[in-house]
Protein backbone atom coordinates (compact mmCIF):
# COMPACT_ATOMS: atom_id res chain seq x y z
CA UNK A 1 0.00 0.00 0.00
CA UNK A 2 1.94 3.04 -1.03
CA UNK A 3 -0.80 5.53 -1.58
CA UNK A 4 -1.41 7.61 1.92
CA UNK A 5 -3.88 10.22 1.42
CA UNK A 6 -7.35 10.78 1.83
CA UNK A 7 -9.55 8.95 -0.83
CA UNK A 8 -13.47 9.95 -1.83
CA UNK A 9 -13.76 9.92 -4.90
CA UNK A 10 -12.59 6.05 -6.53
CA UNK A 11 -14.95 4.03 -8.04
CA UNK A 12 -15.91 2.44 -4.78
CA UNK A 13 -15.89 3.42 -1.27
CA UNK A 14 -12.86 1.82 0.70
CA UNK A 15 -11.00 -1.32 -0.49
CA UNK A 16 -11.79 -5.15 -0.72
CA UNK A 17 -10.24 -8.08 0.93
CA UNK A 18 -6.57 -7.92 1.48
CA UNK A 19 -4.52 -9.41 -1.41
CA UNK A 20 -1.66 -11.82 -0.28
CA UNK A 21 -0.04 -13.05 2.59
CA UNK A 22 -1.53 -11.48 5.62
CA UNK A 23 0.49 -8.61 7.38
CA UNK A 24 2.20 -9.48 11.14
CA UNK A 25 1.24 -5.78 12.48
CA UNK A 26 -1.04 -6.04 15.43
CA UNK A 27 -2.42 -2.77 14.27
CA UNK A 28 -4.18 -4.66 11.85
CA UNK A 29 -7.75 -5.92 12.26
CA UNK A 30 -8.02 -9.17 10.87
CA UNK A 31 -12.17 -9.35 9.73
CA UNK A 32 -11.06 -6.39 7.95
CA UNK A 33 -7.98 -8.29 6.17
CA UNK A 34 -10.79 -10.78 5.47
CA UNK A 35 -13.83 -8.53 4.19
CA UNK A 36 -12.68 -5.51 3.31
CA UNK A 37 -12.34 -1.65 4.40
CA UNK A 38 -15.54 0.57 3.72
CA UNK A 39 -14.88 3.16 6.31
CA UNK A 40 -14.11 6.66 5.99
CA UNK A 41 -10.75 6.38 6.97
CA UNK A 42 -7.58 7.34 4.82
CA UNK A 43 -5.43 5.49 2.64
CA UNK A 44 -3.15 4.91 5.31
CA UNK A 45 -5.40 3.29 7.95
CA UNK A 46 -6.49 0.97 6.02
CA UNK A 47 -7.67 -2.28 7.78
CA UNK A 48 -6.38 -1.13 11.02
CA UNK A 49 -8.44 -1.43 14.22
CA UNK A 50 -9.98 1.54 15.30
CA UNK A 51 -8.24 1.47 18.77
CA UNK A 52 -4.54 1.60 16.62
CA UNK A 53 -6.11 4.50 14.03
CA UNK A 54 -6.97 6.69 17.81
CA UNK A 55 -3.76 5.47 19.49
CA UNK A 56 -2.02 6.94 16.16
CA UNK A 57 -3.75 10.33 16.07
CA UNK A 58 -3.10 10.44 19.51
CA UNK A 59 0.84 10.89 19.10
CA UNK A 60 0.22 13.83 15.87
CA UNK A 61 -3.21 15.59 18.17
CA UNK A 62 -2.38 19.48 17.90
CA UNK A 63 -2.58 21.91 21.15
CA UNK A 64 -6.37 23.10 19.61
CA UNK A 65 -9.25 22.56 21.26
CA UNK A 66 -12.89 23.41 19.99
CA UNK A 67 -16.00 24.07 21.77
CA UNK A 68 -19.56 24.53 20.48
CA UNK A 69 -22.14 25.65 22.58
CA UNK A 70 -25.42 23.08 22.42
CA UNK A 71 -28.20 25.04 24.12
CA UNK A 72 -30.61 24.25 21.27
CA UNK A 73 -29.91 23.70 17.29
CA UNK A 74 -27.42 20.89 17.20
CA UNK A 75 -27.61 20.79 13.02
CA UNK A 76 -23.91 21.98 12.72
CA UNK A 77 -22.07 19.53 15.81
CA UNK A 78 -21.62 16.94 13.50
CA UNK A 79 -19.71 18.70 10.77
CA UNK A 80 -17.56 20.48 13.92
CA UNK A 81 -16.43 17.38 15.08
CA UNK A 82 -15.73 15.61 11.41
CA UNK A 83 -13.28 18.66 10.59
CA UNK A 84 -11.85 18.89 14.02
CA UNK A 85 -11.12 15.14 13.48
CA UNK A 86 -9.86 16.01 10.15
CA UNK A 87 -7.06 18.76 11.44
CA UNK A 88 -6.60 16.60 14.40
CA UNK A 89 -8.02 18.50 16.99
CA UNK A 90 -6.55 17.88 20.47
CA UNK A 91 -10.29 17.73 21.88
CA UNK A 92 -13.99 18.67 20.64
CA UNK A 93 -15.94 20.18 23.82
CA UNK A 94 -19.59 20.17 23.76
CA UNK A 95 -21.28 22.76 26.09
CA UNK A 96 -24.94 22.18 27.14
CA UNK A 97 -27.30 19.15 25.99
CA UNK A 98 -25.65 16.45 25.82
CA UNK A 99 -27.60 14.66 22.81
CA UNK A 100 -26.56 15.92 19.59
CA UNK A 101 -27.13 15.07 15.39
CA UNK A 102 -24.47 12.45 15.24
CA UNK A 103 -24.91 11.94 11.20
CA UNK A 104 -22.93 14.66 10.06
CA UNK A 105 -19.85 13.69 11.63
CA UNK A 106 -20.14 10.69 9.46
CA UNK A 107 -18.83 7.82 11.72
CA UNK A 108 -15.46 10.48 12.73
CA UNK A 109 -16.97 10.68 16.42
CA UNK A 110 -15.30 7.63 17.01
CA UNK A 111 -11.51 8.62 16.43
CA UNK A 112 -12.14 12.49 18.11
CA UNK A 113 -11.74 13.03 21.99
CA UNK A 114 -15.12 14.61 22.86
CA UNK A 115 -15.56 16.12 26.28
CA UNK A 116 -18.94 17.32 27.62
CA UNK A 117 -19.07 20.25 29.97
CA UNK A 118 -22.44 21.31 31.33
CA UNK A 119 -22.62 24.55 31.64
CA UNK A 120 -19.74 27.72 29.58
CA UNK A 121 -18.86 28.74 33.34
CA UNK A 122 -17.43 25.02 33.23
CA UNK A 123 -15.75 25.31 29.72
CA UNK A 124 -14.21 28.35 31.27
CA UNK A 125 -12.54 26.84 33.88
CA UNK A 126 -11.23 23.71 32.20
CA UNK A 127 -9.50 26.03 29.85
CA UNK A 128 -7.92 27.49 32.45
CA UNK A 129 -7.09 24.87 34.34
CA UNK A 130 -5.74 23.32 31.13
CA UNK A 131 -3.55 26.94 30.32
CA UNK A 132 -5.79 27.40 26.88
CA UNK A 133 -6.45 30.76 25.62
CA UNK A 134 -9.73 30.99 25.30
CA UNK A 135 -10.38 32.74 21.26
CA UNK A 136 -14.38 33.30 20.90
CA UNK A 137 -15.63 33.32 17.05
CA UNK A 138 -18.63 35.30 16.17
CA UNK A 139 -19.81 37.76 13.60
CA UNK A 140 -20.34 40.87 16.56
CA UNK A 141 -18.88 44.17 16.05
CA UNK A 142 -15.62 45.00 17.86
CA UNK A 143 -14.41 41.31 16.71
CA UNK A 144 -10.98 41.51 15.25
CA UNK A 145 -10.42 39.63 12.09
CA UNK A 146 -9.50 36.39 12.21
CA UNK A 147 -7.45 36.83 8.85
CA UNK A 148 -4.94 39.20 10.86
CA UNK A 149 -5.08 38.08 14.17
CA UNK A 150 -2.49 35.73 15.35
CA UNK A 151 -4.14 32.67 17.07
CA UNK A 152 -2.47 31.14 20.26
CA UNK A 153 -0.85 28.02 19.76
CA UNK A 154 -2.19 26.46 23.28
CA UNK A 155 -5.61 27.37 21.94
CA UNK A 156 -9.46 26.80 22.61
CA UNK A 157 -11.69 28.26 20.22
CA UNK A 158 -15.32 28.68 20.95
CA UNK A 159 -18.45 28.54 18.92
CA UNK A 160 -22.08 29.09 19.31
CA UNK A 161 -25.36 28.17 17.31
CA UNK A 162 -26.70 28.62 14.30
CA UNK A 163 -28.69 32.48 14.85
CA UNK A 164 -27.61 33.84 18.48
CA UNK A 165 -23.84 32.87 18.18
CA UNK A 166 -21.91 32.42 21.23
CA UNK A 167 -23.60 33.56 24.60
CA UNK A 168 -22.53 36.53 26.48
CA UNK A 169 -20.32 34.55 29.15
CA UNK A 170 -18.72 32.64 26.83
CA UNK A 171 -17.28 36.18 24.91
CA UNK A 172 -16.64 37.67 27.95
CA UNK A 173 -14.79 34.73 29.15
CA UNK A 174 -12.47 34.77 25.54
CA UNK A 175 -8.97 36.52 25.76
CA UNK A 176 -10.09 38.03 22.18
CA UNK A 177 -12.90 37.31 19.82
CA UNK A 178 -12.65 37.14 16.20
CA UNK A 179 -14.93 37.47 13.00
CA UNK A 180 -14.47 35.87 9.68
CA UNK A 181 -14.06 38.71 6.55
CA UNK A 182 -17.55 38.77 4.50
CA UNK A 183 -17.87 40.62 1.39
CA UNK A 184 -21.70 39.25 0.03
CA UNK A 185 -24.90 40.05 1.71
CA UNK A 186 -25.64 37.46 4.26
CA UNK A 187 -25.02 38.30 7.50
CA UNK A 188 -23.27 35.11 9.22
CA UNK A 189 -21.99 31.70 8.04
CA UNK A 190 -22.86 28.88 8.76
CA UNK A 191 -21.55 27.56 11.87
CA UNK A 192 -19.67 24.35 10.69
CA UNK A 193 -18.33 26.19 7.98
CA UNK A 194 -17.01 29.34 9.96
CA UNK A 195 -15.68 26.74 12.31
CA UNK A 196 -13.68 24.95 9.14
CA UNK A 197 -12.52 28.17 8.22
CA UNK A 198 -10.99 29.10 11.89
CA UNK A 199 -9.71 25.74 12.46
CA UNK A 200 -7.92 25.69 8.86
CA UNK A 201 -6.40 29.46 9.75
CA UNK A 202 -5.00 27.95 13.19
CA UNK A 203 -3.42 25.40 11.16
CA UNK A 204 -1.95 27.29 8.44
CA UNK A 205 -0.20 29.53 11.64
CA UNK A 206 0.75 26.05 13.79
CA UNK A 207 0.62 23.54 12.01
CA UNK A 208 3.43 21.20 9.92
CA UNK A 209 1.99 20.81 6.65
CA UNK A 210 4.96 18.39 6.26
CA UNK A 211 3.08 15.61 8.35
CA UNK A 212 -0.06 16.04 6.27
CA UNK A 213 -1.66 13.60 4.50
Amino acid sequence: MTDVGPTEWGESPGVGPWQGPAPDDPRYDPALLADGDTRNVVDAYRYWTREAIVADIDERRHPLHIAIENFGNDANIGAVVRTANAFAVDTVHIVGRRRWNRRGAMVTDRYQRLRHHDTTADLLAYATEAGLTVVAVDNVPGASRLESTPLPRECLMIFGQEGPGITDEARAGAAVTVSIAQFGSTRSINAGVAAGIAMHAWIARHGDISQAW
